[in-house]
């Protein structure tokens, strides 16, 4: 399991919901902009995955490529589905010969939300569950970020290289107060850790 997203309970449940139509696996991209992903995690096999990131698939995996262009819902077997460099066969020779994609949100802010199963295409109810399940992960994350005042205060001092004792003397409140508005900032940025939140926060361009 390839697990790059943040622990937060209503997120999280909603993803792993789509272990139920997809139990050869799922793959969720946040708020995609350019070539940077706001969240991401995916539980197809773990060699697919190893597989997938050796060899670049993802600049020119046909799904990718379907999904920044259109908005909607495609199957992996649907015949104008293009794909030159044969990644679709290549998946399910790894065990994922069947799915369905859902490429929602305005172009500069795209989530892609797939899911996978071994035995069959997915049914019509199936479809209408990703595409329900879709919308809401992608609802459940602003597309736009902002930081307080006093979080950005907070995070540009130990993105400067401060300790976290450190900090909260040079703004002068107590280590605790630190670390509660650190948890806030770990939050709004969906990170699992301080270092996460800061690289995340330069991500964003928010310090």
């Amino acid at each position: 399991m390839n697990r790059e997203i943040a622990p937060d309970a209503g997120l999280d449940r909603s993803v792993r919901s789509l272990q139920k139509i997809g139990p050869a696996g799922y793959a969720v991209m946040l708020h995609l902009r350019g070539l940077s992903c706001r969240l991401i995690e995916r539980t197809y096999p773990q060699r697919w995955i190893e597989h997938y990131n050796a060899n670049g698939y993802a600049l020119r995996d046909p799904i990718i490529g379907w999904c920044i262009e259109h908005v909607g819902t495609i199957r992996w077997s649907n015949p104008d589905l293009p794909d030159p460099y044969g990644i679709m066969e290549r998946a399910a020779g790894f065990g994922l010969p069947f799915g369905a994609s859902i490429s929602l949100g305005p172009k500069d802010c795209r989530s892609i939300v797939s899911v996978a199963r071994a035995d069959r295409e997915l049914e019509a109810d199936e479809l209408e569950t990703l595409d329900n399940l879709g919308r809401h992960i992608h609802q459940l994350l602003p597309c736009e970020l902002e930081l307080t005042v006093k979080q950005r205060e907070a995070i540009e001092c130990v993105a400067a290289g401060m300790r976290m004792k450190q900090a909260a003397a040079f703004i002068g409140i107590s280590d605790s107060a630190l670390k509660i508005r650190f948890r806030s900032i770990r939050e709004k940025l969906s990170a699992r850790t301080n270092a996460e939140a800061i690289q995340r926060a330069k991500d964003y361009n928010l310090i």
